[in-house]
């Protein structure tokens, strides 16, 4: 006998015949089970990983990938130009850019609104966050020009939005630290010209952030040539804590770094939990489908006992036998899981295009559910629908060699 016997005896037993409808029914549900399972871990790592993605990129586009900092705030860095230029030489990074943050409050036309106001290099900082590569409108001539008067102001799209300022009006900025009064520091007062709007994509960023020229805000802050962060991008995200234990080392004891893995611990943590609770909770569809597998396996042992008995006295061996049936498992599992990456890869292909699933921003940061599905997935979800179905047929493969032609054929 070849070795195709054993596959074209399964294929005959799978097919359906009047007399046998109960177990083609189980049949067709097993393989439905199947590509369900399949279905639902494609789509749901999809959300998964496209939720990751679409926040790391976005989070990236606006913060470094490593901060240099003070250990205690006290008099920010004055030592940066230097300290850049040490830092430009470790391997790995890109680019290094001074910035200067300071919470302030934007007045304009109509509603004020509190804002993360950061002082930066126009130059420097373009190459080390996204954000100012993604002016909506306006440029950012003005935050190079150091004679303007006002100076620019780039702000996030949200911020407009809320507050109704427009492109090219006139603002004021209020910082803390102005004359100290009986009723604690007076706010002082800046002006500011809106020349650029930004958009992430991000609404954490588009809603809070506000970019200006470094001199601009260490006069508005009435600050010496300071800073009080250092920002560096590098060439790999996953060197971040490598690149910052270097960097420890070459800025002192004074100074302290963070990594954006670090910033963002609590939302990466959050993702790997939900992702590992996904695959446990929808993977239990598949033992669902092994379930069926099994039992209409099972009941197809019972029912071709005549079957089975006529092929051993033809000489076909135990391990044949028991082939056939580890073959109906694996092809019931091959069909469901083919139907359930097809399905699956298309469903997040037509979500992620047209945007079924839309979101509230103000809670979720993302305007609509992304859906990224990685191929590598959809290999060992494939893989694992198959090996489920395999072993559901080891039972009933073996039960099926424990079959005595002689006794079942003996009033034949």
């Amino acid at each position: 006998m070849k070795s195709g016997f054993e596959l074209f005896v399964a294929g005959r037993y799978l097919r359906a015949h009047r007399k046998e409808a109960v177990i083609s029914v189980i049949t067709v549900i097993s393989v439905i089970g199947v590509a369900a399972g399949v279905m639902a871990l494609v789509v749901a790592l999809g959300v998964n990983n496209g939720f990751k993605n679409t926040l790391e990129r976005n989070l990236l586009g606006a913060m470094a990938h490593v901060n240099v900092m003070e250990k205690e705030p006290l008099y920010g860095i004055e030592n940066w130009r230097e300290m850049a230029a040490k830092l430009s030489k470790v391997p790995h990074v890109r680019q290094v850019s001074p910035a200067l943050y300071s919470p302030a409050l934007l007045v304009g036309a109509m509603q004020p609104k509190f804002v993360e106001l950061k002082g930066i290099d126009v130059n420097a900082e373009a190459a080390v966050t996204g954000a100012l590569r993604r002016l909506k409108s306006g440029s950012l001539d003005c935050l190079r020009d150091p004679s303007a008067d006002p100076p620019g102001i780039i702000l996030g799209s949200r911020i407009l939005e809320d507050t109704g300022m427009i492109l090219n009006s006139r603002i004021d900025a209020a910082f803390q630290g102005g004359e100290l009064t009986p009723f604690g520091p007076r706010l002082s007062r800046r002006p500011f010209r809106i020349t650029g709007v930004f958009e992430t994509g991000f609404f954490d960023i588009d809603d809070n952030w506000a970019y200006a020229s470094l001199p601009a805000v260490q006069k508005a802050l009435g600050l010496a040539d300071v800073v009080n962060q250092m920002e560096l991008r590098i060439d790999d995200l996953d060197l971040a804590p490598e690149v910052a234990a270097q960097v420890e080392k070459i800025v002192g004891p004074r100074y302290t770094t963070t990594t954006w893995m670090e910033r963002n611990r609590q939302l990466l943590n959050a993702l790997r939990n939900e992702r590992a609770v996904t695959i446990i909770t929808i993977g239990l569809i598949e033992l669902v489908a092994a379930l069926n597998i099994l039992i209409s396996l099972v009941m197809m042992v019972m029912e071709k006992y005549k079957d089975i008995a006529v092929l051993m006295s033809m000489g076909a061996r135990h391990a044949q036998i028991r082939r056939i049936f580890m073959l109906q498992g694996v092809l019931i599992g091959a069909a469901g899981s083919v139907i359930g990456l097809v399905t699956g890869y298309s469903l997040c292909y037509f979500a992620n295009t047209y945007r079924w699933i839309r979101l509230d921003e103000t809670v979720y940061s993302l305007s609509f559910v992304p859906f990224e599905p990685r191929a590598i997935d959809g290999l060992w979800i494939a893989a694992a629908a198959l090996l489920v179905s395999f072993l559901a047929t080891l039972y009933p493969a073996r039960n099926a060699t424990r079959i005595t032609p002689a006794e079942v054929l003996r009033y034949e």
